[in-house]
């Protein structure tokens, strides 16, 4: 057989055109198992986008916050800035902080008549359970669409297995109907399970590989909150207690 006749595919169709062309000589099949991981595919990638952009942003306002936190020496001065670095999960657990310290220093004034009492804080055991309940908050909000990649790193070899597995019992099939097992009977069902397990492996690496990433810089920033509240509560006891 000549070199160029290993091109010929079944019915003497050209298979050319490289993707394109192995796309085109797949069956219903294989066609929706690779809709299926297209699909999979460009929410993931829209995801590791847009969670890309925002822990960026979340990590560098973070920075900014922290270095207004401890410049200022009000909270007042740091709560009037907050609504500019909303994107940093900082701002979420000083602004529960917040609350709670003015919420107790308003309930313990006016304790004694006639004086200017001494701003102080009742509990810091509930100051602290303000700051971990904001904390949980904010890692939850970080976390969001990120298990999406997980999933896709998980189901989609599975999915492109499973067109690999129908593209042989494919070849198999035109194997039996035709008597013969020349390379233009079995070469559509082989192709069809090349080019699934492919594509379930092109969704699947880049999807396993950012959700590792971004669970790493999550984590950083869950840190990062963890030594802040621990921070907050140093200030507050030095100062309101």
């Amino acid at each position: 057989m000549p070199i160029p006749s290993l091109l010929i595919l079944g019915q003497g169709a050209v298979f050319s055109g490289g993707l394109a062309g192995w796309v085109g000589h797949t069956g219903p099949v294989g066609k929706s198992v690779l809709f299926l991981l297209a699909l999979f595919s460009v929410v993931s990638w829209a995801i590791i986008v847009y969670k890309g952009l925002a822990l960026h942003r979340a990590h560098a306002q973070s920075q900014t916050f922290l270095q207004v936190f401890r410049r200022s020496s009000k909270f007042s001065e740091v709560n009037s800035i907050c609504g500019q670095l909303r994107a940093s999960p900082l701002t979420g657990v000083f602004q529960a902080g917040y609350l709670e310290v003015n919420q107790q220093v308003r309930g313990g004034a006016g304790t004694a008549a006639g004086t200017a009492a001494r701003p102080t804080v009742k509990s810091l055991d509930s100051l602290s359970r303000s700051l971990a309940r904001a904390a949980t908050v904010e890692s939850t909000r970080l976390e969001r669409r990120v298990s999406f990649l997980a999933t896709t790193a998980s189901v989609t070899p599975f999915i492109g297995l499973f067109g690999t597995v129908w593209g042989i019992m494919t070849a198999f099939g035109d194997i039996g109907r035709m008597g013969s097992a020349n390379l233009a009977v079995v070469a559509p069902g082989i192709s069809e399970a090349l080019v699934t397990t492919a594509a379930g492996l092109a969704a699947a690496i880049p999807a396993a590989v950012f959700y590792n990433h971004y669970n790493s810089r999550i984590r950083v920033l869950g840190s990062m909150m963890d030594d802040f509240a621990l921070e907050f509560l140093n200030i507050v006891e030095r100062n309101f207690t």
